[in-house]
């Protein structure tokens, strides 16, 4: 290994320990010091960033096939007010914006690292440890096949989930994938599979990771769609047997037809049927249960206007990750939607739902806005 590329090893792991900081009292040399020994969070965050910008300047210069030097920012605002009490259900306006940098090098047009931060401030708020979050990963992109490894964005990877599966609040307080994503994509089919590893294990904090599978099929105006996820949820290191492992997951399969741009009025047209079984077991205290229902949805859209809506009746679904609409046993979902703006890679879309459960009617508002610059520059070999 060469000068240059041990270099960039150990500005890699200076970043990312640098998001570990708060662990130090782990150390018992260190409990001597008290709290001196922590940073305090201005002078971490700038640290993170000189680290950051010197790990580019140093992956820009490393190799002599990099044909490509690639930079992007990510802006994500959200208004998201939720009105759920007439069903008993938590209350909240979660109101911000994230911000996320990324930069790297694309190599043979196959081959890409990026490192970035992902920063979220909810206006409001005070300020925390997990304002700021490392990103940092490889992407291998060749042939429909795409290999993700590291820290990267879920956005536009798992955010097509059912609600039922993983909740749309994930994109405000979750927005890494931290594991593996491998993904094919073809003229008709799109399969993927991945792991997140939510939580390391510790003395104290449990081993926690979620793994799934997803894809579709088309034939025609016909397709068929299937998403799968399962989460361990594990001891924590030290523990005495007090706490029970728990396996929970969901596996749901659905027909449907897409009529969008066949000459008809609207732009858009989707509708799809399908059922859902939740998996979910603690050991040591019950064995697997498995409810059930059938879901269905639809989606028009014409210009800037839109309807979106989902029905589910069945059996109670507990999946943690999943939302918690869903444990009920008739639920339907109204949602109205209209896109103010749309211009180039900026999207702001404001949307209204209806959340109908027996006896009682909840509503949500949202406004949310999207905004993507980047550019790619062509380096010359050295």
């Amino acid at each position: 290994m060469d000068s240059r590329a041990a270099t960039l090893l150990v500005i890699i792991s200076l970043f990312l320990a640098s998001f570990k900081t708060e662990n130090v009292y782990s150390c018992p040399t260190a409990l001597a010091y008290n709290g001196k020994l922590r940073m305090d969070n201005y002078r971490l965050n700038y640290f993170r960033i000189f680290m950051l910008t010197t790990l580019v300047f140093c992956m820009a210069s490393l190799s002599l096939h990099a044909q490509h030097l690639e930079w992007n920012v990510n802006l994500h605002g959200f208004a998201d007010n939720r009105e759920f009490a007439r069903s008993g259900s938590y209350s909240q306006t979660i109101f911000g914006v994230r911000f996320s940098p990324e930069i790297g090098l694309l190599i043979d047009s196959t081959h890409r690292v990026r490192a970035g931060v992902n920063f979220i401030q909810e206006f409001g708020a005070r300020k925390n440890d997990k304002q700021f979050e490392p990103v940092i990963y490889y992407n291998y992109q060749q042939r429909g096949l795409d290999f993700y490894m590291g820290l990267f964005p879920r956005f536009q990877l798992l955010d097509d989930y059912p609600r039922a599966i993983l909740n749309d609040t994930l994109l405000y307080y979750r927005p890494n994938i931290e594991g593996m994503l491998l993904r094919y994509a073809g003229k008709s089919v799109l399969q993927q599979i991945w792991i997140d590893w939510t939580s390391r294990q510790t003395a104290t904090d449990r081993e926690q990771f979620m793994v799934g599978l997803s894809g579709k099929v088309e034939a025609a105006s016909f397709y068929f769609s299937h998403y799968a996820m399962l989460w361990h949820n594990a001891r924590a290191r030290d523990d005495d047997e007090g706490q029970a492992i728990r396996d929970n997951g969901a596996i749901m399969a659905s027909i449907g037809m897409d009529l969008s741009h066949r000459d008809v009025f609207l732009d858009s047209i989707d509708f799809n049927v399908g059922g859902i079984l939740a998996i979910d077991r603690l050991r040591g205290q019950y064995g697997w249960r498995t409810p059930k229902g059938f879901i269905a949805n639809a989606y028009f859209s014409h210009k800037q206007f839109f309807l979106q809506n989902t029905f589910y009746t069945g059996e109670s679904l507990d999946i943690p990750y999943g939302d918690r609409f869903y444990t009920a046993p008739l639920y339907n979902r109204l949602g109205l939607g209209w896109i103010p703006l749309r211009y180039g890679q900026l999207e702001g879309k404001f949307i209204v739902s209806f959340h109908f459960t027996r006896g009682a009617i909840d509503n949500q508002q949202q406004f949310l806005l999207r905004y993507k610059i980047g550019r790619s520059h062509k380096l010359k070999a050295f």
